[in-house]
């Protein structure tokens, strides 16, 4: 079983790794004549960028046949980049193997659940647990990262490309399958072991050997959770293997080049914490339009921020990689105009990409790069936006960046992001548990943890995330959404710090072996709070629950849970189904909310937590968000109308003013 040691995060204020805000953009050489190269340096360099990302999908001009390698184009390529002055990143060419390489070994292929294979065409063809593609995937990055590994222009290197996109981490393939297996063994040594976990003596599931076990697709019925579970500990396992495999062919061959990997927003199919463990810098790619469209918030209030995208989802994801990468974040992918990829592609108002790009430093981010210099004229991405048009005329995108790169000169310098009064949880595997057994379709743990982010973002607090191998010492307060399966020595340690915890519904009622604990839910949260959990309803979205909190009825529904405690009842459950039953319970360190607040109820249980722990918050910014980064602090108008901004009698503004206009930034210092 993988265990993390306790780490600290890389909070420390001495730290001077980029003295301001560095911006960068992705650009594919290999799609534009070898002309036009020199006069794209040119033009990056005046824009004010430092950094440019090449080759996550070169291979198949690298290696176009089995052993015929041309290098001579990304040679040159690269001086030209860094002749001009610019840093180059470069990205192993993984993520898109080429066909000649499919052709010779189609068990590289990945299977989707439904047992069909995923054949050749786009990108993110393979499947983590071939054997053959790992030999391959090593055999490319060795000789790339030999090849460019002391070359003075590369001054960092991202591992492929996006893991999980376009839902690639769970492979059904015959290669995953044995090494499901192997795992499996390895997890639990004899078979007697597993078949006690995951309950096979239920439906006639025992089994006589690790040779027996398929992959849980294609059932008549729901498997074992546990078997799912595993499943998805297994798959992320896979990532954190392959990806570590390539980072030590880097550090051997490249040293002293930090290693990141470009993470997804919302996606939590395997454990960003553990690959974390392996590389210096955590990025991911910046889709506000298309996390709106796709995202977790009513038609009304897409509706309303149709052009300037859900408020609180890219802040949320800029605090997870800032944690994942210990304190050091990039942002690999910025969309700089409309997108292709969304059910629909609407364009962001203009000023939001100077507006996103702000949002990213003020949340801890280092470097924001743009996807991508210029529109491609063809394939599969014609829609998507650059800097530049497809005739390398700037667009929309290309000003703002412009307007940015002035405004970091009226900034001072080495302002780092500090330590938050305030940390949200997210445990991976407790992902994994509510995917396997959600217990209702409208259960959605991401969207829930959001709404719990956005709560107290509207309340104008920072946050930083943590996992349960994480220090809590120096936190007045800990938000557990949904802490499914709680680790007793993390509960431990909460218990002797000095931090208060509320906790979501279903937090403690699984065991590692997804199963109900033997003494009820909620598990070791047993020794913070004093309760059991009795009954779970997942509740249909046309039915209301109503909760008495202090002297206000609020509204909820999805979940309900029946608890009996010795605990002080905060808020109890009204209507005609059992009346009177606790729906929030307390005590002076922790508190569990026995149901899924939000709206106003929400927002008052967030800001009553606040209090409780000491926690100065704002009032209620509506459309407004604050962050902080030193002594700058910033400010967000994601409405329609000019708001005040919350300075300071004495504050200084920099950019911007006490009166916002809408996507519009202000940045001052106060004393």
């Amino acid at each position: 079983m993988h265990k993390p040691l306790i780490r600290q995060n890389r909070f420390d204020a001495s730290r001077q790794d980029a003295d301001m805000l560095e911006l960068g953009v992705c650009y594919y050489p290999e799609q534009w004549p070898r002309e036009k190269w020199d006069e794209d340096a040119r033009r990056m360099v005046e824009l004010g960028l430092a950094w440019v990302r090449i080759g996550e999908f070169a291979w198949s001009k690298i290696e176009p046949q089995s052993g015929v390698l041309h290098w001579e184009w990304m040679d040159e390529a690269i001086e030209v980049l860094g002749n001009a002055g610019l840093k180059v990143i470069l990205g192993t060419p993984t993520a898109a193997p080429p066909k000649w390489l499919v052709d010779r070994y189609p068990d590289i292929l990945p299977v989707g659940e439904n047992g069909v294979v995923r054949k050749f065409g786009a990108r993110r063809h393979y499947c983590f647990s071939s054997r053959r593609y790992r030999v391959e995937a090593a055999r490319i990055t060795e000789m790339m990262v030999r090849r460019y590994g002391e070359n003075p222009f590369v001054h960092a290197w991202q591992t492929d490309n996006e893991y999980g996109d376009h839902d690639t981490i769970h492979s059904y393939s015959d290669e995953a399958k044995l090494a499901f297996r192997e795992w499996l063994a390895a997890r639990y040594d004899t078979i007697e072991e597993m078949n006690r976990a995951w309950g096979t003596s239920f439906w006639s599931m025992h089994y006589n050997s690790f040779e027996e076990i398929d992959l849980p697709n294609n059932l008549v019925e729901e498997p074992t959770p546990t078997h799912l579970v595993d499943y998805y500990r297994f798959s992320s396992d896979q990532v954190k293997s392959f990806n570590k495999a390539q980072v030590d062919i880097i550090r051997a061959h490249s040293p002293g080049r930090p290693v990141t990997h470009n993470f997804m927003s919302q996606n939590t199919d395997f454990d960003h914490h553990k690959l974390g463990e392996d590389i210096d810098i955590a990025s991911w790619d910046v889709y506000p339009m298309g996390g709106l469209i796709n995202g977790r918030l009513s038609p009304e209030t897409k509706a309303r921020y149709l052009r300037v995208g859900d408020p609180d989802q890219p802040s949320f994801n800029h605090d997870l990689y800032r944690a994942v990468g210990r304190g050091r974040v990039w942002v690999m992918e910025q969309q700089p105009g409309p997108v292709n990829w969304a059910a629909h592609n609407q364009s962001p108002a203009d000023g939001m990409v100077r507006l996103w790009t702000w949002l990213a430093y003020a949340h801890g981010v280092d470097m924001v790069s743009y996807f991508r210099w210029r529109q491609a004229p063809f394939a599969q991405e014609q829609f998507h936006a650059g800097l530049l048009l497809p005739n390398s005329e700037e667009d929309q995108g290309y000003v703002e960046v412009a307007q940015v790169a002035e405004e970091m000169k009226r900034l001072p310098k080495g302002e780092v992001k500090a330590k938050a009064s305030i940390a949200i949880l997210l445990d991976y595997e407790s992902r994994f548990a509510t995917r396997a057994l959600p217990q209702g379709r409208g259960y959605v743990a991401s969207a829930i943890a959001l709404d719990w982010y956005s709560a107290v973002a509207r309340l104008g607090v920072d946050v930083d995330f943590i996992g349960q191998h994480s220090d809590v010492e120096g936190y007045k307060l800990l938000l557990a959404p949904d802490l499914v399966i709680p680790d007793a020595d993390f509960i431990a340690r909460l218990k002797s710090s000095g931090a208060k915890a509320l906790f979501g519904a279903r937090s403690g009622s699984k065991t590692r072996d997804m199963h109900i604990p033997a003494d009820l839910p909620p598990g070791p949260l047993g020794d913070l709070l004093d309760f059991r959990v009795a009954r779970v309803e997942s509740l249909p979205d046309f039915h209301r629950e109503t909760v008495l909190y202090g002297n206000t009825s609020h509204q909820t529904t999805g979940w309900r849970e029946t608890i009996r405690t010795t605990e002080t009842v905060l808020a109890t459950f009204e209507g005609d189904h059992r009346p009177g039953t606790p729906a929030v319970i307390g005590n002076d360190k922790a508190r569990y909310c026995a149901t899924l607040p939000r709206g106003e109820f929400l927002s008052k249980l967030m800001g009553d937590t606040l209090g409780w722990a000491g926690v100065e918050g704002l009032p209620d910014l509506g459309d407004l968000r604050i962050a902080r980064r030193g002594n700058l602090h910033f400010a967000f108008n994601y409405g329609g109308v000019t708001a005040t901004v919350p300075a300071a009698d004495d504050a200084t503004f920099l950019v911007g003013g006490r009166d916002l206009a809408p996507v519009d930034v202000a940045i001052w210092t106060q004393s």
